[in-house]
């Protein structure tokens, strides 16, 4: 049974989904979940084909399409309409549905299409199979979607997160993508040295048909590591039409085509800013050792826990400027601050503060003998995560 498909049906309709299940219980593993059930059970599931079958809340179904993709682009999905509805089906062939039927006036051309069905799902997997076997560093799937925030400026989210997102593409095989969502002023681009008048903005007019293929030349290219980073508009006004509903759409479209999608994140607690936390699988925040920065994080938890946002299972600590002269030490606020340690980056002013200078980004090469100890730092973190 392990060579053979594992299959989903996701229904409210019984008679449909029973249907279905008559006709491909011999082909698979088979199991029937609702729509409220479908996340909940997805992940434990890992089905290669999935059969969405329309209900009457029709948004309900694109988003469980979009949730599929997701969650695991290569899985195949076929919607299954109660009645002809054009825009409908426009909607889900966008959301990712690979072919439809309206049941029951195509029941006998779904029965002939069935092989041929079977047939492409299994190739998906076999392929996708094969190339997690020959690149066993990373398997093409669901990306992970990591933020960089903190409640305090200064505290060098920025260097940070940019650094990370440049080690983390000179040390593995993953595709990575680093997004700036400081709308208003940027920063990303001033540590990385790239110069351009490109930048998320120009997605907007597409939003509603984008995909991978946008997004790739939208994004530029650090040159260096030939990391994909996606620039902010450094525009106040132009961040105003930068909704919610659009970083939403844009960060589920990256989770599809990348590994990592890496997000700098601003200080202010927006719109925009709740929901890239809210779409984050993990969250590091970084944090300094003194009482301002300590006292800030606890006013952080307290407005998290007014929104709704869970932080004991996604946060973790990144302690930035961590040296013999802190009076405070990490030790001191580990029974105070209920999150995991991700890393301890020492304090390096001397080494950061010409490359900052310059503009230059920290690392030039995947094999360079000597980078500054901030820079090993952060190699060493990226090298622990992604082993």
């Amino acid at each position: 049974m392990k060579d053979k498909l594992k299959m989903l049906i996701v229904s409210e309709e019984e008679v449909i989904a029973d249907q279905l299940h008559r006709v491909l219980s011999e082909e698979g593993q088979m199991e029937i979940v609702s729509y409220k059930e479908l996340k909940g059970e997805f992940d434990r599931l890992s089905p290669d084909l999935v059969f969405v079958v329309q209900t009457e809340d029709e948004s309900s179904c694109v988003d469980a399409i979009e949730y599929i993709h997701q969650e695991n682009p290569m899985a195949m999905v076929i919607f299954i309409a109660g009645s002809q509805n054009f825009q409908l089906l426009r909607l889900v062939t966008r959301a990712g549905a690979t072919d439809f039927f309206v049941f029951p006036d195509e029941w006998t051309l779904f029965n002939g299409r069935l092989e041929s069905i079977l047939h492409t799902a299994t190739e998906r997997k076999s392929q996708y199979e094969e190339t997690a076997a020959t690149q066993q560093t990373f398997k093409r799937g669901r990306g992970q979607v990591i933020s960089f925030y903190s409640g305090k400026g200064g505290s060098g989210r920025t260097l940070i997160s940019s650094t990370f997102a440049q080690t983390l593409k000179f040390e593995s095989t993953a595709q990575v993508l680093l997004i700036d969502l400081n709308l208003q002023y940027g920063g990303v681009e001033t540590f990385l040295s790239i110069e351009s008048n490109r930048s998320i903005a120009d997605l907007l007019p597409v939003l509603d048909e984008l995909n991978e293929s946008h997004i790739r030349n939208v994004s530029e290219r650090e040159p260096f590591s030939k990391l994909e980073v996606l620039l902010s508009p450094r525009d106040a006004e132009v961040a105003e039409s930068l909704n919610d509903q659009f970083i939403s759409k844009l960060i589920r479209t990256c989770r599809r085509s990348y590994d990592f999608v890496l997000i700098d994140l601003p200080v202010i607690m927006n719109e925009q800013t709740l929901t890239a936390l809210e779409e984050s699988d993990k969250i590091f925040y970084v944090l300094n050792l003194d009482t301002p920065s300590i006292s800030m994080l606890k006013q952080v938890e307290l407005l998290f826990a007014r929104l709704g946002l869970d932080m004991k299972e996604r946060v973790q600590l990144v302690f930035n400027e961590v040296g013999r002269e802190n009076e405070i030490k990490p030790n001191d606020v580990k029974d105070v601050l209920q999150y995991p340690t991700a890393v301890q980056l020492k304090r390096d002013i001397k080494g950061v503060q010409s490359f900052v200078n310059k503009s230059e980004p920290l690392r030039k090469e995947a094999d360079e003998k000597k980078i500054i100890p901030f820079a090993k730092n952060i190699r060493k973190w990226v090298s622990g995560m992604i082993e």
